[in-house]
């Protein structure tokens, strides 16, 4: 495949997938509707080209959008070719990958357009946490076209060509594309958290999706394993000192880190690791302070992961929520929906405490009060209510203000309180750490908890839905 910068409908598909592996389906598909001026134009496929094929030797659904055809535009018989994709991918149990590059809805069929939204968007809930859903945006993908990788697990833009919004950014009040281009591949996975990678090229995309594949399970029932070449017991010296995205890499099968939505919230890092081959889920603070958009996109994450028994592994090194005005708005339902996503999931969970652990906010970080299996923590952990010499602040606030030196007298009274509540060795004695352990050994000790609770089953209460 020539590396050029656009590609045909068809060229995504041979890209993305192994070497001859594409079977069509649909192909002698038209548009059904005569209404308007449709019938002076030629509908190959709809618009739309649908079928399955392997990704190394793995399932795979795939439907891609052709721009050449009345803009790629949805229609009737479009949306008839994407739903039945969808429903032989769900029968198989595999993956569902949609390469977008359309106008939206095709004006000429007015209500039956309409209705062929409603039907992929049916389809797509229904598919929600049984199948893997990813989307690739090309070109344009506007209006209730912009909804459909908001129902996807994954979404990936090109830097240049791809378009996403709802309303253009000339239709938005006060605003216009040169001012502020709402639509735009930067914009949107730095405000948004829909997208998970920007990458420069259409085949860098298609190739960040054949990799990310690789790491899902093809379904609900099914597990995400292959063998590991990486020593199992390998330490990993110096690394107390790394930031956390090293510790990720360095923790994880043959240094491999797959981050998803790196560009937004960057205060968390979400993703996914290797651990003796086995797929884990990784959810780890890269700022010691919390926002709500980070908290939404860890919540949204273990959530995904919950739904396909990919155990998370939680890395904490945090002291405090957000404090601004604006923060203050959502910060709230934030925290409260992470700490309602790790309680509700019943996969496996290890969190490992590499720094300090203060207040609500470790608590909402996977603690052991909130459902985590197994919780380590590094010898030089903090972990309480706060910072010790803010809280001897609060707490002996008059024996300070009456010494002569004050100084001296808080940082004594917050070695008393570190040394009774707020080191990793006095929770451990109340049961709230399961082990101090040594930082190079976080590799072969997380996989042995992961091994251990490789059995586990854990149902919640009988009930339709959670509320919430």
């Amino acid at each position: 495949m020539s590396e050029k910068q656009k590609y045909s409908a068809s060229e995504r598909i041979a890209a993305l997938l192994d070497d001859s592996s594409f079977v069509e389906i649909g192909a002698y598909v038209t548009a059904r509707s005569t209404d308007f001026n449709i019938k002076e134009f030629d509908t190959p496929k709809d618009g739309v080209l649908t079928g399955y094929g392997v990704i190394d030797g793995k399932l795979v659904y795939v439907y891609s959008q052709d721009a050449s055809v009345l803009g790629g535009s949805i229609g009737e018989m479009h949306a008839k070719k994407v739903a039945g994709l969808y429903n032989l991918a769900m029968k198989c149990g595999a993956p569902v990958i949609g390469l977008i590059d359309c106008a939206g809805l095709r004006l000429q069929e007015a209500t039956d357009a309409l209705t062929a939204f409603g039907r992929i968007f049916k389809k797509m809930s229904q598919a929600s946490g049984v199948i893997p859903q990813i989307t690739a945006i090309f070109g344009t993908c506007g209006g209730g076209t912009a909804m459909i990788p908001s129902l996807t697990d994954f979404t990936f833009m090109t830097s240049q060509n791809s378009k996403l919004f709802v309303n253009s950014p000339n239709a938005l009040d006060g605003n216009y594309e040169g001012k502020v281009d709402t639509s735009a591949a930067s914009y949107i996975s730095e405000n948004t958290g829909l997208v998970d990678a920007v990458c420069d090229s259409e085949a860098d995309v298609l190739s960040e999706i054949r990799k990310l594949v690789g790491m899902l399970p093809s379904n609900n029932e099914d597990v995400a394993l292959v063998s590991c070449g990486d020593e199992l017991n390998r330490t990993i010296p110096g690394i107390e000192s790394m930031d956390m995205e090293q510790i990720i890499t360095n923790i994880a099968d043959d240094l491999q880190f797959t981050e998803v939505k790196k560009a937004f919230a960057k205060d968390v890092k979400i993703g996914f690791v290797r651990m003796n081959g086995a797929t884990v889920g990784v959810v780890a603070n890269a700022d010691k302070t919390l926002t709500s958009a980070g908290l939404t996109k860890a919540a949204k994450f273990v959530t995904f992961c919950d739904a396909f028994s990919i155990p998370v592994l939680t890395l904490v090194d945090v002291k405090n929520f957000a404090g601004t005005m604006e923060e203050e708005k959502t910060i709230s339902d934030a925290a409260a929906a992470l700490s309602f996503a790790y309680a509700s999931a019943t996969v496996e969970k290890v969190t490992v405490v590499t720094g300090e652990a203060y207040g609500s906010a470790y608590i909402t970080m996977n603690s052991k009060s909130l459902g985590a299996d197994m919780v380590y923590a590094w010898p030089n952990a903090k972990i309480g209510m706060m910072e010790s010499r803010m809280a001897a602040r609060i707490m002996y606030a008059d024996e300070i203000a009456a010494a002569e030196d004050k100084l001296a007298k808080e940082r004594e009274a917050a070695a008393r309180i570190d040394e009774l509540q707020g080191s990793a060795l006095a929770a451990a004695k109340r049961g709230y750490i399961d082990d101090i352990i040594e930082p190079d050994a976080t590799r072969k000790r997380v996989i042995a908890a992961f091994e251990m609770l490789s059995t586990k089953q854990e149902d919640g209460p009988a009930r339709k839905h959670a509320s919430r």
